[in-house]
């Protein structure tokens, strides 16, 4: 009862915490929040999966239904590194409803500052190609295999061309053309697998069957040199021409 009686005591003089074995200083001690006022703590926040790999880019771009998303969709992936380093994101040129694709590689210093492909050197001499048989940029699609420039206008590596792939065909796929146009190696190689590995060269001019996700049928495409590649290489041109006969033959069977 002695010990009950203390503490009673202890409790009307305004103790409201037991002693410690030890002194501490009270001075820069905030006063203690009773419980009842004490905020919950707060939810941890976790932050969203980064889109990383091939899988999460198929992903992304087989939910796009329009090339629009498709735009927005690959502007806010951040699984390609390239992303980082180039300036924009050079997207496509032409007409959205095409009947004939052309595929190049990647961006070169122009088209990543411009934010559209094919209007370098490059791209005035494919301008100059398509006109030879009637055609321009207002009647086909242009696009590359990798929409990012690399840095330095190297190569792109085996790991980018297959991360930005998914969306190479979903935009293919919601065009719907007729046919595609492969220019360069790494388009080739890109949308034809194996039969692209030992260059350009190997099938060049030779009509291939490509399968292209989210299409019910192959599409007829033909390979031919990069313009970039005929001006380094002016010899290679009379086989350039000799594709935009074949081309243009082609076209005249689609009218």
């Amino acid at each position: 009862m002695e010990l009950l009686d203390a503490l009673k005591l202890q409790c009307e003089w305004g103790a409201d915490e037991a002693l410690a074995e030890t002194p501490q200083d009270r001075r820069n001690a905030a006063p203690p929040v009773p419980l009842a006022f004490q905020k919950p703590p707060s939810p941890r926040r976790i932050p969203p999966a980064t889109l990383a790999g091939p899988e999460d880019a198929a992903l992304l771009a087989a939910a796009c239904m329009s090339l629009d998303e498709l735009e927005a969709a690959m502007r806010g992936f951040s699984g390609c590194a390239l992303r980082d380093t180039a300036t924009q994101l050079v997207f496509a040129d032409g007409a959205a409803d095409a009947r004939l694709v052309i595929i190049g590689e990647a961006p070169g210093a122009e088209e990543d500052r411009a934010g559209k492909p094919f209007i370098g050197p490059a791209g005035q001499l494919l301008d100059k190609m398509l006109g030879s048989i009637g055609l321009d940029r207002t009647k086909a699609r242009i696009i590359n295999t990798v929409p990012w420039r690399p840095p330095g206008n190297r190569t792109p590596t085996e790991s980018e061309i297959a991360l930005c792939l998914p969306f190479l065909h979903r935009h293919i796929a919601l065009i719907a053309p007729a046919g595609l146009v492969i220019l360069g190696a790494v388009a080739a190689k890109a949308l034809l697998g194996i039969e692209a590995q030992n260059g350009i060269r190997r099938v060049r001019g030779r009509w291939q069957q490509v399968r292209i996700e989210g299409l019910p049928t192959t599409l007829p495409a033909l390979p031919s040199y990069h313009p970039a590649y005929l001006l380094r290489t002016p010899l290679a041109k009379r086989e350039s021409w000799q594709d935009m006969l074949q081309l243009r033959a082609w076209l005249e069977t689609q009218t």
